[in-house]
């Protein structure tokens, strides 16, 4: 599932950007300061701490080689190094930052006990996929309707202990944390038009298009034509997408 560095960006990658700045400017750290961006992917966030943060060094880990391959291609002024959330080794940083990530890792509680003991700030994102993230939720209900066992796959239940606002709150106090904070996180996702919107999903890259490429075409086709028959037919598909931020400190 994560494999295409490409596809990523195309499906939310592009979308990340945005978030990422809003995040940045609400963490408010000074110059000068040494980053660890974990999960960092395809270096959306490490290039917007580059870009807006004035930071004395960014390292980003990430346990995906094609995702970093495409980083290091993509971002110059970082360091990007292979490595797992729930094991960041003999490290030391002012920030460690993660975004889009904890509902990946297999331990969570275990990933922020490892943040907040490698470095003084911690600070994560995540999509509300219950209902904020529009066009992913527009995606499973249509998929739930061609497919009832999309239920199974549908990241709303799937992630909605861990990208909430409670969960995260809780996540980063029983890490120790101080000084513990939530806030939402709005930014436009304006499509071009449907197949902008749609192709993304073909691309199986994240959880709905690994989704999608497990399903026969008639299917996957099927989905594809219940969300054109709601969505505008004709200009920008004009949608917005929340995610929910923490941030705390030892």
């Amino acid at each position: 599932m994560w494999d295409g560095g490409d596809a990523y960006e195309r499906y939310v990658g592009r979308w990340s950007r945005p978030v990422a700045v809003q995040f940045l400017k609400w963490l408010d750290v000074p110059p000068g300061w040494t980053w660890l961006d974990v999960g960092c992917g395809t270096g959306a966030l490490s290039e917007t701490v580059l870009a807006h943060a004035e930071p004395a060094s960014v390292t980003g880990v990430d346990p995906s080689a094609a995702f970093l391959e495409l980083a290091r291609q993509r971002v110059s002024g970082a360091t990007f190094e292979l490595g797992n959330a729930m094991d960041l080794g003999a490290r030391a940083v002012d920030v460690v930052v993660s975004g889009l990530v904890l509902t990946f890792v297999p331990d969570v509680p275990r990933a922020v006990a490892e943040f907040a003991r490698v470095g003084s700030h911690v600070g994560s994102y995540l999509w509300d996929y219950t209902s904020g993230m529009q066009m992913m939720r527009l995606f499973w209900d249509a998929a739930k309707d061609v497919d009832p066992a999309a239920a199974s796959e549908d990241e709303g239940l799937r992630f909605g202990e861990v990208s909430d606002p409670d969960p995260l709150r809780t996540f980063w106090t029983d890490a120790g944390l101080r000084d513990v904070e939530v806030r939402a996180i709005v930014v436009p996702t304006v499509f071009r038009d449907f197949d902008d919107f749609w192709n993304p999903f073909e691309g199986g890259t994240g959880a709905a298009p690994a989704y999608a490429a497990t399903l026969p075409a008639e299917q996957r086709g099927a989905i594809r034509d219940l969300l054109r028959s709601r969505l505008p037919r004709e200009g920008p598909i004009e949608l917005t997408a929340r995610a929910w931020a923490v941030r705390g400190s030892r």
